[in-house]
This record gives structure tokens, sequence and C-alpha cells, in this order.
């Protein structure tokens, strides 16, 4: 059984400001959900609509706030009043909406954690206490087109990569071998883990040393350019995510970095494609350690009826729930549950060698600094000094 060290928490909170979840004379709760469009907002509208099935005095209303803005914009609108009762965020806002105190604790910690993945529950753990609920579980994977590359040659090196794709681009003008965004530091954080090195160290929680500018990052980061002088000679700006998103689903590119997200996307635009784990990088015997993140529901500290309001977050975590958003998202469940899909055995193996990424509140300056040392560094930017800056941004030494 897994274990989870949880501080009882009782919420006593004399709140005088006006909260987003609405009553009723008649006694009717409306409880407000922040969610992004492509997928989780019918998520949400159908499992709003099943839960009023189960409680009809409670209405679910979504409204569109995309996950990566969610906890920046819950610090603002939730003490102001105009905040959700729940809402979506990556598990690597952890750490800043607890130290922000905009998110209540989970309300059944010790049946939750028995409920979902070990990963999820150290990724919604902080400091050892719970928060939210966990609705899907994610890494990336390399994805490959079938009909470029066989599945017997899908390399399993990235030299072997390189050597695959150099023959292929002079083979096929105008298209790659391989692509990927060059600017997210989502995707580029493989190329600094080799030999254990790990973000904010093993755990993830090391506030003094972030390990990105680190010897093992700067030669994993010269591999990166490199990949720019061999095989893929395309500035920054030009090989963000939607560009290489376009180019796999137009079957230009034989490889390419993404996550089950775009499972539906490429199924729809007709390519016959595979997924498998990311290539090793030199030197190395096993996939790089990709980073894996949690998506959760968190309950806002703001709201006037927590109960219901946490009543609403555990039941996406419901069988029923979880089987219903990989049925319209794709993604993968936060629980244990069998799945007929010929994708997933290739995210599940990369989830064998991922790590989560951190939810320190040093996360917050982690995005901006590494998406900015990505995009000079494969533009040709000393390594070294990018790195120590990002570094700087992050824990200020």
């Amino acid at each position: 059984m897994k274990k989870v060290a949880v501080l009882a928490v009782l919420v006593a909170l004399g709140l005088t400001v006006l909260v987003s979840c609405r009553d009723d004379d008649d006694g009717r709760i409306t409880l407000v959900v922040w969610e992004s469009l492509g997928g989780p907002d019918e998520f949400i509208r159908e499992a709003g609509r099943r839960f009023n099935e189960l409680h009809p005095h409670i209405t679910v209303e979504f409204v569109n706030v995309e996950i990566g803005g969610a906890a920046s914009q819950m610090a603002l609108d939730g003490p102001a009043g105009v905040g959700p009762d729940v809402f979506g965020a990556p598990h690597d806002a952890l750490g800043e909406l607890v130290v922000g105190g905009h998110i209540l604790p989970t309300s059944n910690p010790a049946q939750v954690s028995n409920r979902i993945l070990d990963s999820a529950v150290t990724a919604i753990t902080f400091d050892g206490v719970m928060y939210g609920y966990p609705v899907s579980a994610e890494t990336y994977a390399l994805f490959y087109n079938r009909n470029l590359i066989s599945s017997a040659d899908v390399p399993r090196t990235f030299e072997e990569l390189l050597e695959w794709s150099r023959d292929f681009n002079a083979a096929n003008p105008g298209m790659h071998g391989f692509m990927f965004d060059v600017t997210s530091a989502y995707y580029t954080i493989i190329f600094t883990t080799a030999d254990g090195n790990r973000l904010f160290g093993p755990y993830g929680v090391d506030r003094q040393n972030s390990n990105i500018n680190s010897p093992a990052s700067v030669r994993g980061m010269e591999f990166f350019q490199q990949l720019r002088r061999e095989i893929l000679d395309v500035p920054a700006g030009d090989m963000t995510t939607a560009i290489a998103d376009a180019a796999f689903a137009a079957g230009n590119t034989a490889m390419h970095l993404t996550g089950p997200w775009n499972i539906m996307p490429f199924v729809n635009a007709g390519v016959n494609f595979g997924v498998t784990t990311i290539p090793s990088l030199p030197g190395q015997a096993t996939p790089p350690a990709s980073f894996s993140g949690t998506r959760v529901m968190f309950v806002s500290a703001f709201s006037r009826h927590p109960r219901e309001a946490q009543e609403f977050a555990r039941f996406l975590v419901s069988d029923e729930m979880q089987q219903l958003r990989f049925d319209i998202t794709g993604a993968i469940p936060s629980i244990p549950m069998e799945i007929d899909s010929p994708f997933f055995p290739g995210f599940l193996a990369q989830l064998e060698f991922a790590f989560p990424m951190p939810s320190i509140p040093e996360m917050s300056q982690f995005w901006d600094a590494m998406n900015a040392a990505s995009s000079n560094i494969w533009n040709g930017a000393d390594i070294q000094s990018q790195l120590n800056m990002a570094n700087s941004a992050m824990v200020g030494n």
C-alpha cells in the first residue's frame, strides 16, 4: 500500500470576499471550473452533466482558462473573488500555489493515494501534504511515421538518429528526419539528464542547486547544438511546437518528440505512426529522463463551498470519469486501468525513465529562463553562459 505522509489540515477561513461559486435562493449551487479547450473542456462539461445527475442541486459551469496560465491567473482572481471553485493546473505549479495560499489540501488523501498512480502521489504532495486530484499523467516520447521509417529502423541512440537523419534529409529535400520544439525546456531538459543529472537534484527539491549548468548539462547541450549543425539547420524561432506538430501531421517529418495529446490529432490527420522511447544520449545506455507531468484539479481556497468542490474534483478520479477523459482526450489515466491503445506501450515504456517536474516554487522561474537559454543555445550562443544565466534566474547563484 502506498504510504503518504499527510498533515491533517482544518480550514476555517472567515472570508469576506466574494467567490465564484454562486448560490441560488432555492439552495442550488453553481461550481465554476477552469480548464483548457481542445478536449478538457468537453470532458468537464460532460463530467459536470453526470455529476449533476447524482447531485441535482449542483451545477458545474465550465470557464476557459488554459492550464499553462491558470496558476498565475488564480493568484489574481482568487483573492479578488472572481476565481474558480476548481481549476486545472500542471503539478509543477503546486509549490507556487501552496505558498500563495490559493489551494486547499485534498480532503481524503488516504483514499485518493490508494487509487492513483505512485508517480501521481508524489506529484501532488508538497511538504508532506497532498493537494488536489490528479486527472491524467503524461510524458512525451518518440513518434515515428511508419511510411517514412520502419519500426525496425527507428534509432535507439541519438548517434544513430543523427546518421539516419543525415541520409534521409539528403534523399528527401524539404523533409526532415527529426524535428521537435527546440524552444521549449519541456523537451530540451532531456539533454541535461545524462549520468543521473536532475533538475533541482534527484528528488527535485534542492532549492539551492538547479544543476541546470552542471558539466553534464553542458555536454548534453553541446550535442543539442550538434543536431542543428548536422540535421536541422533551422532558427529556433522557426522550430516551435506548432511548426513541428504541423510538419509531422503533414507527413514531412519521420520522427518527432511530443506527447499523448497529439495522438488524436495525428490519427485524424491520417498519419500512420508509432510511439516508442526516446533515443539514448551519447554515452548512455537507457532513454533520457523526460519530464513527467500530472494534470491536477485543484480546489480553490476561496470557494464558499469547498466540500462540494472537493466532491466534484474527487469524482473526476473515478473509474468512469477516467475512462471518459481517455475517450475524449487520449490522456493517460492517473489511476491503474487497462487502456486499449496501440500507442500507450511506448509512453508507458518512456515513463519508466521519466522524472516528475519539480514542484518547488523555483519552478516558476525555470520555464522562461530555460526556454530562453534553449533558443539561444540552438542559435549558437555560448552554452555555459546561457546555462549560468538560467541557473541564476532560478536559484540566484
